[in-house]
């Protein structure tokens, strides 16, 4: 029943699979894609039985891969330009999939494949290209950030996620909904405190079929905060279109690329700090601490009065820690409570086939809109 709301593959496909005569590759063949040495295309086998078509762009220069899982009612072939762009603005690798079902992948689509296939891909830069999961960025968008964030939540060294006008669930699209139903899809409202890694969330404030609160409040839930970019007057296919857009990626690129190792994923050791936008210029060196050692010799050169004082003064400091962990594990126990709880306003939709219409459109966009974010950038 979800799954007939929830996917709407291209029909027919914006792509065919050719073999080159010459080199034997594969590739992508349709009227508008111009031909790339740098893009392999690929075939993949996922857990579920399925092959699912890929496309990898290479950057010479990159240290960093993105694993792009795509909107709704798009494929690869109408992706091709944006990945190609994205991998040259940004100077990244970037993997991108077709779910099973959509474009030339075999299969039907559902929640459950659309994890295989992501699985798929992921397998594919490891063992294929080598590529190491600290060296991996994840971006959902729309529908895709229901497998990018099942992903994260088994990939405790990633190095960043991007989620591109995300849902909470597949019924809170429809319905504002304050608990997650087991028959719910893509129940992302529950993964994302789960994420360890930095996440930049980008949403558009007009979005007419993923009400911007659910990009906002799945920004509230992250361990790892990055700065997020809400686009005033963006709506759900036109956000490329916006210069900010390729400006704050970059930016985003730029500062995960530099973060230290010891930085990376630091909320995974700790929950005793308060939760801030990560900002890379602020991490400075540790500054020594002032030497207290004087000090603390005159106090043990004292009489025994005075031993007796700081004694006391042990035993209530002890008392006071045990006080401090006592709240932290108590303020964690309510933080995972409202995990399940909590969920801001959203537009209620009336029918079904309203959401049908909507989603139908999720994931397209004008394949020229990043060439000109790029030029006006």
């Amino acid at each position: 029943m979800a799954a007939k709301f929830a996917f709407f593959p291209p029909n027919p496909p914006s792509y065919t699979i050719l073999v080159d005569e010459e080199t034997g590759k594969l590739r992508l063949s349709s009227d508008v894609l111009q031909q790339r040495d740098n893009v392999d295309v690929l075939k993949l086998c996922t857990q579920k039985g399925n092959e699912i078509v890929a496309m990898y762009v290479k950057n010479p220069s990159a240290s960093l891969t993105v694993l792009y899982s795509h909107g709704n009612a798009a494929d690869i072939g109408q992706m091709y330009h944006i990945f190609t762009e994205l991998s040259s603005h940004l100077n990244v690798n970037l993997m991108g999939y077709d779910y099973s079902g959509y474009g030339q992948s075999s299969g039907k689509p559902s929640e459950h494949d659309t994890y295989s296939d992501i699985e798929a891909a992921y397998k594919c830069l490891e063992e294929t290209y080598g590529v190491k999961e600290e060296d991996i960025i994840l971006y959902g968008q729309s529908v895709g950030s229901g497998p990018a964030l099942e992903l994260a939540t088994h990939l405790p060294e990633l190095r960043a996620v991007v989620l591109h006008s995300p849902i909470l669930s597949g019924l809170r699209v429809m319905y504002p909904i304050k608990k997650t139903f087991w028959f719910d899809i893509y129940k992302n409202i529950d993964k994302i405190p789960l994420v360890n890694c930095p996440v930049l969330v980008i949403h558009g404030t007009e979005d007419e079929v993923v009400d911007f609160s659910h990009g906002k409040q799945l920004w509230e839930l992250c361990k790892e905060k990055y700065e997020p970019l809400w686009l005033k007057g963006g709506n759900h296919c036109n956000l490329e279109l916006y210069p900010e857009y390729l400006k704050h990626l970059k930016k985003f690129v730029s500062a995960i690329e530099k973060l230290p190792p010891h930085l990376r994923n630091a909320s995974a050791q700790s929950t005793d700090q308060p939760e801030q936008p990560l900002n890379i210029a602020e991490h400075d060196a540790e500054k020594p601490r002032p030497s207290t050692d004087h000090k603390e010799k005159a106090r043990l050169s004292i009489g025994h009065r005075e031993k007796s004082r700081l004694s006391t003064e042990s035993r209530e400091k002890a008392r006071a820690s045990t006080d401090r962990r006592e709240r932290t594990r108590k303020s964690i126990d309510r933080m995972g409570k409202a995990r399940n709880s909590t969920d801001q306003p959203e537009k209620a939709r009336n029918s079904f086939d309203r959401l049908g219409d909507m989603v139908r459109s999720v994931g397209l966009c004008n394949v020229d809109c990043l060439k000109q974010a790029a030029a006006e950038a």
